[in-house]
C-alpha cells in the first residue's frame, strides 16, 4: 500500500492473458504488460495479476474464465489479428457461451481502411470478428479496431497498436485514485515504506 492511501478506500483491480506462442517461446518479447500495468495507474486500477498462455483454445479459455470473475476488468493481448492462428475471438467466444458474430460497424471500418490496400480478403474480415454483443475499440493505427465486452478488453499483441487502443479507453473504466510514488533522495516511498515504519531509515 501506497504512503498515505487509506485502507478504506475501494482497490480496483485488472488482470492481464497475454496470447501467443511467440511469447512463450521468447522469440517476441512483450512489451504490454509494463504499458498496461502503467495505464491503468493513471486511471486508478492496479493490475494484479498476468498469465501468459500459448495459442490453444482451451487454455486461452481457461485463463479468461478464471480471471474475469476474479477482477474487476480483464485484458488480453494478441491473437486477433487475419491468420489462421488467430484464435482468440472464437477461443473467449467458446469460453463465454457466445455465437462469433461479423461486427458491422468493424466491417465498414476495415473496407474503408482497405481501399487503397488491396481490398477487405476474407483473412482481413477476419478482423472484424467479435463475440455476440460486443463493442468497438478504436484503432487508429492499422484500422483493426480492439473489442470490448462489458469488463473485458481484447486488445492487440503488436505494442504500439495496443497503446493507441488503450488511448481511446482513457477515462472510460471507473476506478479509483492514481497510485503515486514520491522520490527522496533517490529513494521511491512506495518501495521503502516498510523501513521507514519500522524505523529503519
Amino acid at each position: 500500500m501506497a504512503i498515505g492511501q487509506r485502507t478504506d478506500e475501494r482497490v480496483w483491480t485488472a488482470a492481464l492473458v497475454v496470447i501467443g506462442d511467440e511469447i512463450l517461446s521468447g522469440r517476441t518479447q512483450d512489451r504490454n504488460i509494463a504499458q498496461l500495468a502503467s495505464w491503468l495507474n493513471i486511471q486508478g486500477i492496479r493490475l494484479a495479476e498476468v498469465r501468459v498462455v500459448p495459442d490453444i483454445a482451451e487454455r486461452i479459455g481457461e485463463a479468461v474464465t478464471a480471471l474475469l470473475g476474479a477482477h474487476d476488468y480483464l485484458f488480453t493481448t494478441g491473437g486477433i489479428g487475419p491468420t489462421h492462428d488467430d484464435i482468440t475471438v472464437d477461443s473467449i467466444a467458446a469460453a463465454l457461451g457466445l455465437e462469433v458474430v461479423v461486427h458491422p460497424e468493424a466491417r465498414t471500418i476495415l473496407e474503408g481502411y482497405y481501399t487503397q490496400r488491396g481490398g477487405l480478403t476474407e483473412a482481413r474480415l477476419r478482423m472484424a470478428r467479435v463475440p455476440a454483443g460486443a463493442e468497438l475499440i478504436p484503432n487508429r493505427m492499422s484500422g483493426a479496431p480492439g473489442i470490448r465486452l462489458r469488463n473485458l478488453f481484447i486488445l492487440a499483441g503488436v505494442p504500439h497498436i495496443a497503446a493507441g487502443m488503450l488511448d481511446a479507453l482513457t477515462g472510460t473504466l471507473e476506478g479509483g485514485r492514481p497510485l503515486v510514488s514520491v522520490t527522496i533522495g533517490g529513494l521511491r516511498l512506495a518501495e521503502v515504506g516498510f523501513e521507514m515504519v519500522s524505523g529503519g531509515i
